[in-house]
């Protein structure tokens, strides 16, 4: 009779649902579920929303005053609302900053604000704190996501 030998495995490579090293794959932790989609969307375009539609809402309620405070703050003191282009690098950053806003930066497009010219140190700040904002709508939204998986509290 012959005596049963293991399969051999180029070097390198893996059996189906093992890892390398021989282990098992692991299975996520974290399975997606519709609230880990529809709340980071949700908080991208209305700040904060994302956290009230998992019921966080003292910090959803803190992030839309802090997002919609700073972009508001930032077009009174005419900062500027970047357009998509692909001129220079700075435009570009600045445009991935201002879409974080998600619902504000649409609103501002569709009402045409943030056009004035930065004739003043207020201006620059003004842009600076409009483009702040877009970030920390993208942290809150990737926080709310986080949230929804179960890998924070």
């Amino acid at each position: 009779m012959a005596k049963a030998t293991p399969e051999k495995i180029a070097p390198g490579k893996a059996m189906p649902g093992k890892t390398a090293a021989g282990k098992a794959a692991p299975s996520p932790d974290y399975p997606v579920t519709n609230e880990a989609i529809i709340a980071p969307i949700l908080g991208w375009i209305i700040p904060g929303a994302g956290h009230i539609y998992l019921r966080r809402y003292v910090r959803g309620t803190l992030l839309l005053i802090s997002v919609f405070a700073m972009f508001f703050i930032g077009l009174a003191m005419n900062g500027r609302i970047y357009k998509p282009n692909g001129g220079d690098i700075l435009d570009i950053l600045g445009f991935v900053g201002d879409v974080g806003a998600g619902g504000l930066y649409i609103l501002a497009r569709i009402m045409d604000w943030g056009h004035a010219l930065a004739a003043n140190a207020a201006a620059d700040y003004g842009k600076t704190f409009i483009i702040v904002a877009g970030l920390l709508n993208f942290i809150a939204a990737a926080d709310a996501h986080h949230i929804a998986l179960g890998k924070k509290p």
